[in-house]
């Protein structure tokens, strides 16, 4: 029996060196992307000057300060920049006085048949001026996106890194399987001990870092795997718990009557305690706006999952989803993407996700260190 444990426990230990080997620099890539693209917003400002918007220091008669253009003036220069394109724009409203207001064209003619690649424009909303004009892919930040979100593979590497997501799964528990002491043995597994040999060092450093690190890593690479192919998950969560469980209202041809500031208006009426964060103009055919909000106690300020279709033709509320509304399964997405950044626990939970996104290269050096030590001993053996 003891000799079939460590026939077995040996089998295991292979198969983590050889996962962690063949999957380690995958693994440091994501991470490093990763811990770069918590932060992606605020690194593409400092990369591109142009999209800082400096609000007018002038005063109203009141004594209040200037106030940004209507989303009416906003739309009708992208309209007059951008005569040909009659699809509608989502328009994402700025954070802070800082931003400017981005707008996203999500079927250029310019990138037809390459995916993901919407025209992404910039407006200083109050000096009403176009700041920059460029598609998803061509610039820094968003070409990084695409390396840590389908490793620029488009549909097939999103398959690849969900694969390799779970197979990353199984190396850290592995690795936590095979480090497990026994309980007397616990609280001298979890030191690093003084004075040891460089070979002990770089085990503690290894085992260690994994250990104190698990509960973050777990985390980051599930979430990962669930957001890059939701589809393999939702069969499972469905067992237990309606998925997509509240659709959304069909649209509807028509004329446009309502502008965006009116719908805009009219969210803010139904909604009072809310922050308007987008809103998605109808296609020059008709339609509905479709408006996301932000309330308190949603874990995504930028990306909220507060949703309200308004019909452009009456201004009528057609529909309005609250995250409360939704099944635990619903509830459980809502919050992978705010996890998975750390924006569910505003700047602290930004930064440790950052932090997080280095153990990756740290488990690889010292676990290669590791293994190439275990083969010079075995070449030394007579």
């Amino acid at each position: 029996m003891r000799s079939w444990r460590r026939r077995c426990r040996a089998w295991l230990l292979a198969l983590h060196q050889w996962l962690g080997l063949s999957l380690g620099l995958l693994f440091c890539l994501l991470g490093l992307t990763g811990s770069l693209l918590v932060f992606y917003v605020e690194g593409d400002r400092l990369l591109n000057p142009e999209l800082v918007v400096a609000p007018p220091s002038c005063q109203s008669p009141a004594g209040t300060p200037c106030q940004p253009h209507s989303l009416d003036r906003i739309f009708a220069l992208l309209e007059a920049a951008h005569a040909g394109r009659n699809g509608g724009w989502r328009l994402e409203l700025p954070m802070d006085p800082g931003q400017p207001l981005t707008a996203r064209y999500y079927q250029p003619e310019e990138k037809a048949g390459q995916g993901f690649a919407p025209l992404l424009v910039t407006v200083d909303p109050y000096r009403l001026q176009i700041t920059s004009q460029r598609f998803w892919g061509d610039f820094a930040a968003t070409w990084l996106y695409d390396l840590h979100f389908t490793l620029l593979l488009d549909r097939s590497g999103r398959t690849l890194l969900g694969a390799a997501s779970l197979l990353l799964l199984l190396l850290l528990g592995l690795g936590v399987y095979l480090w497990w002491p026994s309980p007397r043995r616990l609280g001298a597994a979890l030191r690093a001990g003084a004075g040891r040999s460089s070979q002990r060092r770089i085990y503690d450093w290894h085992v260690l870092g994994g250990i104190y690190g698990l509960p973050l890593l777990l985390l980051l690479t599930l979430s990962g795997a669930m957001l890059e192919q939701p589809a393999w998950f939702k069969p499972v969560l469905a067992l237990f718990s309606p998925v997509d469980a509240l659709p959304a209202p069909a649209a509807e041809s028509g004329a446009i009557l309502i502008a965006p500031q009116q719908a805009l208006e009219i969210a803010r009426q139904h909604l009072p305690g809310g922050e308007v964060r987008w809103l998605e103009t109808p296609p020059a055919g008709g339609g509905n706006y479709r408006l996301r909000i932000y309330q308190p106690g949603d874990p995504s300020r930028r990306f909220p999952h507060t949703l309200m279709w308004i019909d452009a033709a009456s201004g009528e509320v057609l529909a309005l989803r609250r995250p409360e509304q939704g099944s635990a399964a619903d509830s459980l997405f809502n919050w992978l993407h705010p996890l998975h950044n750390g924006e569910a626990f505003g700047l602290p939970g930004r930064l440790l996700t950052a932090l997080a996104g280095l153990l990756p290269l740290l488990l690889f050096y010292t676990g290669l260190r590791r293994w190439r030590q275990k083969v010079a001993a075995r070449a030394a053996r007579p």
